[in-house]
């Protein structure tokens, strides 16, 4: 059993118990219908939110009798716009829960005042709305995610471990007002203190390939001994590794997801390291939660949820 069904299977059972159970005053059901729960992404185009839907549609699809499931995403993760309608339109089509990765950790938050005040249970995975603006609302939105400073900073470790002190490090980041951006940012730059190196440049890449392709290209071109870049999530590794293979150059490079796309440049060498986060499970994390929400009234706690360094050496032991 891996850590992240660690945490899965006493919860469901209790889940699966407690809705089962459920009667009305005159021995009926009090509601025939399963609860429809709306799971609402990120980018589509990112494997990483692919991973997502699929495991929360095979849970759904394993226990069909507890709920039904409306899976959502938006074309890019900087398109919070489009993200915000899709809240809207299941707040319109009466859903009983909302499980977000939000895009922004500010932006959503009005959106989601709505969804409530309608009624929907809410629950934050991934991405963590940013408490400030959860308090200027007055919301409790529990959050289900890992901690990705400390994913960041164990990445960010295994990556600089051996170099020089006087190496040259370059941070990509996500979008920048994205929590688990700012987390995974002063992760990496824990790290890289705590070298004694020197961050030379940080940079956002929006999460996306082809602009981190694009901005590493220039970061190789402007510091000629640059050692190592650290990406915050592996579709920017992947486009870092892009650039440095068309550069010809030798550089560090670490990412922060797993996705399979990664593993071939971590057998290779081309990428040191990345993150687990266990993608397929958090949104089947922040579904339980929902379904507990929707039995018993309760809004539960704040949930951290496990992580694994990946490097070449355990993804061939697995």
């Amino acid at each position: 059993m891996n850590k992240a069904a660690k945490y899965l299977y006493p919860l469901l059972a209790c889940l699966l118990v407690s809705c089962g159970s459920e009667e009305g005053g005159d021995g009926t059901e009090a509601d025939s219908a399963p609860p429809r729960v709306a799971l609402v992404m990120k980018s589509l185009a990112n494997e990483f939110f692919v991973n997502m839907a699929a495991g929360a549609e095979a849970h759904q699809a394993a226990h069909s009798e507890a709920y039904q499931l409306i899976v959502n995403g938006i074309r890019n993760e900087s398109d919070l716009a489009q993200q915000v309608a899709l809240v809207d339109q299941m707040i319109s089509s009466g859903v009983d829960a909302i499980v977000i990765a939000p895009a922004d950790s500010r932006a959503l938050v009005p959106a989601l005042s709505r969804a409530i005040a309608a009624g929907i249970v809410v629950i934050n995975i991934d991405n963590r709305l940013e408490p400030e603006v959860l308090a200027e609302y007055e919301l409790q939105i529990p959050f289900i995610g890992p901690s990705n400073r400390d994913g960041a900073r164990m990445v960010g470790d295994y990556a600089l471990r051996g170099l020089p002190g006087d190496s040259k490090v370059a941070i990509l980041e996500g979008i920048t007002s994205a929590f688990n951006s700012i987390q995974r940012r002063t992760g990496f730059e824990e790290a890289v203190a705590a070298a004694g190196m020197e961050v030379v440049t940080l940079q956002s890449g929006e999460w996306d390939q082809t602009r981190a392709a694009q901005i590493t290209s220039a970061i190789l071109s402007q510091y000629p001994e640059l050692d190592v870049i650290l990406a915050a999530n592996d579709n920017m590794a992947l486009g870092a590794a892009s650039a440095v293979g068309m550069a010809s150059r030798e550089v560090v490079i670490a990412g922060f997801d797993n996705i399979s796309a990664i593993h071939p440049l971590l057998q290779s060498g081309a990428v040191v390291a990345t993150a687990d986060q266990f993608g397929d499970q958090l949104a089947v994390f922040g579904i339980e939660y929902a379904l507990e929400i929707l039995a018993t009234g309760i809004i539960p706690q704040d949930r951290q949820t496990p992580l694994e360094l990946v490097t070449p050496e355990t993804l061939q032991a697995n």
